[in-house]
């Protein structure tokens, strides 16, 4: 038997009344699905699916999150590809979905978060624990304090260098961001653009955060930004914590915390 469900892109997908062959195209959602305890109906994942460490051991691997083959998972007779709108590419999506089932997730905040969560755990029957694991994120995240002590400070999040990229509004970044009561310098923006040089002198943010992915980014890079922006706080972040939205949301109340908890201390310190 089979159920058609809408995926939070508004498509029709035939899914399975239980998949047992699986293949997740987004590194936070293979997390979420071992995090369910779905590990074992998981054959396919993608390079980047670091998390849990097995994973890319114990399923085939199918390429980047921008460049999936198409036909090493199809060859792997998938009854459920669960992927991402915005993180997966869209022409190969449209060469799986013909064959396979192919459910999309759309995030922007929290609570498309903690749907998709709810909702990926009633499409793989095990729904009880999605609920309980949404309902656990979305209680730790109602417990960080007010961010009385960043209100209206000014931040760019930056993800790539040689050019500069950054990230805009009506983002799930974005929506971090403003978690913590920081402000997005670039707000007013839509996804991810590049910035030159003397726009990051003329914006001059108080805060620049260098994200841990997808870019590495060196010492040398912050002293570049250091010598642009002479007044402005560099800070290396753990990206993982503001833009994995599975399961890893458990743990980024607590760093979003502690980093703001840094950032207030440098300023109450001037």
């Amino acid at each position: 038997m089979a159920l058609s469900v809408r995926d939070m892109t508004g498509r029709s997908v035939l899914v399975p009344d239980v998949p047992n062959r699986i293949v997740s195209l987004v590194p936070s959602q293979t997390e979420l699905l071992y995090h369910l305890g779905l590990g074992d109906r998981i054959v396919g994942v993608t390079r980047f699916c670091i998390h849990p460490d097995h994973a890319r051991q114990k399923a085939t691997v199918i390429g980047g999150t921008k460049n999936i083959d198409p036909r090493r998972v199809l060859d792997l007779d998938p009854d459920l590809v669960i992927g991402n709108k915005e993180e997966n590419d869209k022409p190969s999506i449209l060469a799986m979905e013909t064959n396979v089932p192919v459910w999309l997730s759309d995030i922007y905040t929290l609570d498309d978060a903690l749907h998709m969560i709810r909702t990926i755990g009633s499409l793989c029957q095990c729904e009880q624990d999605s609920i309980e694991l949404s309902q656990e994120i979305d209680r730790r995240f109602r417990r960080l304090p007010p961010p009385t002590g960043l209100s209206s400070r000014r931040v760019i999040y930056l993800i790539w260098a040689n050019p500069w990229m950054a990230v805009a509004g009506n983002t799930f970044i974005d929506h971090m961001i403003t978690r913590m009561g920081l402000v997005n310098a670039l707000g007013q923006q839509v996804r991810y653009p590049i910035v030159l040089d003397d726009e990051l002198t003329a914006l001059a943010p108080e805060v620049v955060l260098l994200s841990s992915e997808p870019f590495p980014f060196q010492a040398k890079h912050e002293a570049q930004l250091q010598s642009l922006l002479p007044d402005t706080v560099i800070q290396h972040v753990d990206g993982e914590m503001f833009s994995w939205y599975g399961s890893r949301l458990l743990k980024a109340p607590g760093y979003l915390s502690d980093l703001s908890l840094r950032l207030t201390e440098h300023w109450s310190d001037q």
